[in-house]
């Protein structure tokens, strides 16, 4: 295990739950319906768990915690689309958008998986892997939530 790569590792997943996170808080300020603003608080609350993992990780490394988010490009757009879908009050789109910010999500956290493993520790590892779990629990509520409203 390589400290400065774990770290790196880290901080891009730390930087993907900011993203979560600044993405559902921007949401939850959009819409005024109760039942939406409590599903993006859920989606925070375990992002901010997630987060909170990380940086223990980071700061047992001696590194520096990444701050930002991802946002950019496409990924940004996204959360425009939820944006613009929750003015409209449209929640099959409100779904759909919040679905694709969840599969970039999986998606960090895949790749972390599948390319970076000889960079992270055993614990490290399993923290991801539970962390992960935790976010597709998310990411199959909004598609659950989608669908229904696609089969109406």
């Amino acid at each position: 295990m390589k400290k400065n790569k774990a770290i790196d590792v880290l901080d891009t997943l730390i930087s993907i739950n900011n993203d979560r996170i600044e993405g559902y808080e921007i949401a939850s300020k959009e819409t005024e319906e109760l039942d939406l603003k409590t599903l993006f608080a859920q989606f925070i609350s375990t992002s901010e768990k997630c987060k909170q993992e990380l940086v223990m990780e980071v700061n047992a490394l001696g590194g520096k915690i990444a701050e930002g988010t991802m946002t950019s490009g496409k990924f940004f757009l996204g959360w425009m689309d939820v944006k613009a879908a929750l003015t409209e009050n449209n929640r099959k789109a409100i779904f759909k958008s919040c679905e694709y910010g969840e599969d970039k999500a999986q998606d960090t956290y895949d790749k972390v998986l599948e390319t970076d493993l000889e960079n992270l520790s055993a614990g490290q590892r399993n923290m991801i892997n539970a962390q992960r779990l935790l976010l597709k629990v998310d990411h199959d509520g909004i598609k659950a939530l989608r669908d229904v409203l696609e089969n109406r």
